[in-house]
């Protein structure tokens, strides 16, 4: 097996499972120093002790890159495999297997806690074929949400990342926050010039059903949306604890999202589990398309997919109606159509 994505898969898998950062963090540093060796070199270097003897290569790291050598599954994987819910060989199967994208996800232009490339690589590693950048837009201060300046630099960010991206294609996108009205906070202009936009709700969650149904109403009307990113914003669970979902008229709310044909987000992340079954099965019964996304603010959360996907199952979402499976041009002609 190849050194280098073991390493890499062990630290996407303990961010899964939201490990100490440290930890995972010594697995991809360990990937970075052997990376530019070829497979003799590195096992030349675990034979005569040299690897031992590295800066950046603990004993752990070591072990997994002298199995790996071996041509084995390094038992630190396949363990992490197994409480993943893979397979042994590391195989995706069911809706995961048919997720060809990921429309929400953050990196250190917000607050997501690495770089567009390692996002990229990332993605790329676990077999996607296109990943959109949605950084959260100005008035989400906390998360360091980009203005129209930050906005247009991180788009040119994005078309030089993608030039050396290799297999995986990056979207220009925004998680774009629906402020009280229910406009969305960056200016149409700006909009126009983006692949994809989620819009969501981050601010004044214990708004009353009619004002909240009235605010969502009208930002699933603009043209430039195209994802209701996690509609309740709700807590399941986690470091920050858990939050009550917002109350809406969930009818109207997927109705609108039907006729304007914006999908409903199915957010990844465990502690949010948004929406819940009983909104699926709403969503569901009005036409809805859904959107399986990670809201990854690290490499590691874009194996969250696997739980979107099982959620998605246990309701009965069908695959075309996701447009995450869709092949990107697809994806992109009806991203585009909205704004056209």
């Amino acid at each position: 097996m190849d050194p280098v994505a073991a390493l890499e898969e062990i630290a996407f898998l303990l961010e899964r499972d939201r490990a100490s950062a440290y930890k995972s963090k010594a697995f991809r540093r360990a990937a970075e120093i052997i990376r530019p060796l070829d497979a003799e070199e590195v096992a030349a270097r675990v034979g005569d002790g040299r690897l031992k003897r590295t800066a950046g290569i603990g004993d752990s790291t070591l072990a997994v890159i002298a199995q790996a050598v071996e041509g084995g599954v390094p038992a630190r994987l396949a363990e992490l495999r197994a409480k993943a819910g893979l397979s042994p060989e590391g195989a995706r199967t069911g809706l995961r297997a048919q997720l060809r994208g990921d429309l929400h996800s953050h990196t250190d232009w917000s607050d997501g806690t690495t770089s567009l490339e390692t996002m990229a690589r990332a993605a790329e590693a676990l077999d996607l074929e296109y990943l959109a950048v949605t950084d959260h837009s100005p008035s989400l201060r906390v998360a360091n949400g980009l203005s129209a300046e930050r906005l247009t630099a991180q788009r040119h960010a994005i078309a030089e990342a993608a030039a050396g991206a290799g297999g995986i294609r990056l979207l220009r996108g925004i998680e774009v926050d629906i402020m009280l009205d229910g406009t969305l906070d960056q200016t149409p202009e700006m909009l126009d010039g983006l692949d994809v936009v989620v819009a969501s709700v981050h601010s004044k969650l214990r708004t009353e059903a009619p004002e909240m149904t009235k605010r969502m109403l009208r930002a699933i009307a603009d043209p430039h949306t195209n994802v209701l990113g996690h509609c309740t914003g709700r807590l399941v669970e986690g470091a920050r604890g858990t939050r009550p979902p917002s109350t809406f008229d969930a009818q109207p709310v997927f109705e609108a999202c039907a006729e304007h044909g914006v999908a409903v987000e199915i957010n990844s992340r465990p502690e949010r589990q948004d929406p819940p079954d009983e909104l699926i099965a709403v969503a569901l019964e009005a036409g809805c398309l859904f959107s399986i996304d990670s809201d990854a603010h690290a490499p590691g959360h874009l194996t969250f997919l696997e739980l979107g996907a099982a959620r998605a199952t246990a309701n009965g979402v069908p695959a075309e109606r996701i447009v995450t499976t869709w092949p990107v041009e697809r994806l992109l002609e009806w991203s585009r159509d909205r704004s056209a």
